[in-house]
């Protein structure tokens, strides 16, 4: 019966949850000091969400295997708490690991400590180091405010790569959103966390996600955090004319391999060929 503890114990944190209850009174609450991916959230996608980053692996491995055989450097935009990192390291790359959020890069500096850097990136405002190539999974540019920033980020990427360079990047077309319309609440129950998340869809080009996890504490008391996720939809379908102008011969895929992606989640597959 004790073994059951813990997963009770989330059963009950999630009672009431949405009575609008938001208990930041006490020293246990993650404050709300950055936009995504706080301490909870960031742990909470460590250990239960790195699906996404392992199945995109073998396929973006495979892209980058001319890359790694010339020792030239990886540039990973959104490394998350180092999910694709680690895979990247592990195959003899040599990494640079970036992403807006302390709490993840605090995660990836222990999870991936074979990089050669880890740092805070933010796009599409700061300058971004010169690359052969530049990877990233989990949409990151979706995350961007709107569409010209999204635009400004491509054209950073494109213009960081060397000669001979290559990118691959996924971000969420306006097809994601259609996809996920009416889609019911989601709620995920661990030993030691719960998520629960909301979504909505306010205009075709903007998906919300609300988002509440509970995370265990020290003494078997629970706290509570609450984060909103906005992501710009775009038409993917324009970006090579977009970037054939930065010399970047650009192909929009389902996939970087052989994996199944979510529906609506595009693959941008840039070759800089001079």
């Amino acid at each position: 019966m004790a073994e059951n503890r813990p997963r009770c114990a989330a059963e009950h944190a999630l009672a009431g949850w949405h009575k609008g209850a938001t208990p930041r009174d006490t020293h246990r609450v993650a404050l709300p000091e950055d936009s995504y991916y706080r301490r909870d959230l960031a742990l909470v996608h460590h250990r239960g969400f790195g699906f996404h980053a392992r199945a995109c692996a073998p396929g973006i491995l495979a892209l980058l295997e001319p890359v790694r055989s010339r020792e030239g450097i990886v540039l990973e935009l959104g490394c998350g708490s180092g999910l694709l990192t680690r895979e990247l390291t592990a195959a003899g790359h040599r990494v640079i690991a970036t992403d807006a959020s302390p709490a993840m890069l605090e995660l990836a500096r222990s999870y991936a400590p074979a990089a050669e850097d880890i740092r805070r990136l933010v796009l599409p405002g700061d300058p971004l180091p010169p690359a052969d190539a530049v990877v990233s999974v989990g949409h990151v540019l979706s995350y961007l405010p709107d569409e010209p920033a999204i635009g400004q980020a491509l054209t950073a990427i494109a213009r960081a790569l060397r000669p001979g360079g290559l990118f691959a990047i996924d971000i969420c077309d306006l097809e994601y959103g259609q996809a996920r319309r009416d889609a019911p609440n989601v709620g995920l129950v661990n030993d030691d966390w719960a998520i629960i998340t909301q979504f909505s869809l306010p205009e075709p080009s903007r998906f919300i996600r609300q988002i509440t996890t509970f995370v265990l504490n020290d003494d078997g008391s629970w706290r509570r955090d609450d984060e909103r996720h906005h992501n710009v939809l775009t038409g993917t379908a324009r970006v090579p004319a977009l970037l054939a102008a930065e010399g970047i011969h650009v192909q929009v895929a389902s996939a970087f391999g052989t994996e199944q992606l979510p529906a609506g989640l595009r693959v941008l597959i840039g070759r800089r060929t001079a």
